[in-house]
């Protein structure tokens, strides 16, 4: 079912196949992440979803399909094309993934250093970085070490580094996972302002159906590497279907 916020499509992915031995695990997947909206895609554990997000972003290949990101089909690009292309889509990891030798300065500050065509090469990259810190709440921590970070902070602080390149498209993998419900709220909430602030499109794979509920515009339930079912989280929860069912439990 269309909604308002599907406009223009950033993503397509068209019949997504991939197979590890026997083992099928993508079988035909469809999605279509259109312009300002948040799609949610849940899934039980095996379903596909974080092998999915790795042939989205390129660390797996896909046996068939296509995948197309802001209108360009990937696997037609160089590696120059490609790293490019990555710069309008950030990734917030489930574990958040900073890396522990930096403070939060320089794990800001990363990004900012490797991708310099977007950028130029700043002599100063201080502004950028108090400014990502600034949007998600903590631009009081950018002297801090990872291991002086709470679980939440560490999350924020990731998003920090992702909004920081000014992505398009943002993926978010399991955003709440491992989180208290008040700190998870929280990010659900923040998560919500940056849409708003950067206005970005996101997929979201999660297991959270609080999150889902309050994030999504739209919903992909991937059941055996398909698409099971699809639509809004009112239609998919009013659904009589067992299979459907089931996730909303």
């Amino acid at each position: 079912m269309k909604t308002d916020h599907q406009i223009t499509p950033l993503i397509n992915i068209k019949n997504l196949g991939k197979r590890f031995g026997e083992n099928v695990v993508l079988d035909h997947f469809n999605l279509t992440l259109f312009e300002g909206e948040n799609l949610v895609v849940m899934g039980k554990s095996g379903a596909g979803k974080s092998v999915m997000i790795k042939c989205l972003i390129g660390l797996e290949i896909p046996d068939s399909g296509t995948i197309e990101i802001m209108g360009k089909e990937t696997d037609l690009l160089n590696h120059e094309e490609l790293d490019d292309l990555r710069t309008e889509v950030g990734f917030l990891f489930q574990g958040s993934a900073l890396y522990d030798s930096m403070s939060v300065r320089e794990n800001l500050e990363f990004p900012l250093r490797r991708h310099t065509k977007k950028f130029g090469i700043l002599k100063d990259p201080t502004p950028l970085v108090v400014e990502a810190l600034e949007n998600v709440g903590l631009a009081h921590s950018i002297d801090l070490m990872p291991s002086e970070l709470s679980g939440g902070m560490k999350r924020r602080i990731a998003l920090a580094r992702t909004l920081i390149l000014q992505p398009k498209i943002i993926i978010y993998d399991e955003p709440t996972t491992g989180l208290d419900p008040i700190t998870a709220k929280e990010i659900i909430i923040l998560m919500k302002s940056v849409q708003k602030k950067y206005n970005t499109s996101s997929i979201i794979i999660t297991h959270d159906v609080d999150c889902a509920r309050v994030i999504s515009n739209r919903m992909i339930l991937l059941i055996d590497g398909k698409n099971y079912a699809e639509g809004t989280f009112e239609e998919l929860s009013r659904s009589k279907d067992p299979e459907v069912q089931a996730f909303f439990k």
